[in-house]
């Protein structure tokens, strides 16, 4: 066989692409966690600090200041469990530590899997609103038709901007079964 065979040289650099592809789609899937990670504190998205188990500093209470927290909750479109909050909203000095109370129930006739994901807004504040405790940082397993109170403890930073009165704090709930079940 030539080694100048149109066909074979066409082959090995198939081949030569294909390995430099493979070796890429590695290295990005190793480092994919580490850039997330980077990604999440820089946009104040999931409280990662809370969720390395690292101690979130007590801030001195402003007594003079009040802020509103809103609290939602939503399941995903395809659902199985019902997801409110037990109060609507509270009003809160930033650096006091508060508690927070969510009732989910499942819908199903089947164990199942909630992982809660959780946004606050307005856009930026993030950084200023610190779970110490909450159900999102693990998924919670529910027997069938099980419900219970999912509580959720924070602290707002004293140094959110003043222009800032309220904040909400929102929850989607989705069924994480299929994907907690697999090996």
């Amino acid at each position: 066989m030539d080694p100048n065979d149109p066909q074979r040289r066409a082959n090995r650099k198939l081949v030569t692409g294909l390995l430099i592809m493979t070796a890429g789609s590695f290295a990005f899937g190793w480092a994919l966690v580490p850039l997330y990670d980077v990604l999440c504190r820089a946009a104040g998205i999931g409280n990662a600090e809370a969720k390395a188990g690292q101690a979130v500093a007590h801030e001195a209470i402003d007594p003079n200041r009040e802020v509103t927290i809103e609290f939602i909750a939503q399941p995903a479109s395809v659902g199985s469990f019902d997801f409110r909050p037990a109060t609507a909203s509270m009003r809160i000095h930033p650096g006091k530590l508060y508690d927070a109370v969510f009732h989910a129930k499942n819908l199903t006739g089947q164990p199942s899997v909630a992982q809660a994901v959780p946004s606050i807004s307005p856009t930026g504040t993030a950084k200023y609103f610190r779970k110490t405790e909450c159900f999102c940082f693990s998924p919670q397993k529910f027997a069938a038709g099980e419900e219970r109170d999912l509580p959720v403890r924070f602290i707002v930073d004293p140094g959110l901007p003043g222009n800032v009165d309220k904040l909400t704090l929102a929850y989607t709930v989705y069924d994480s079964t299929q994907s907690s079940t697999r090996p």
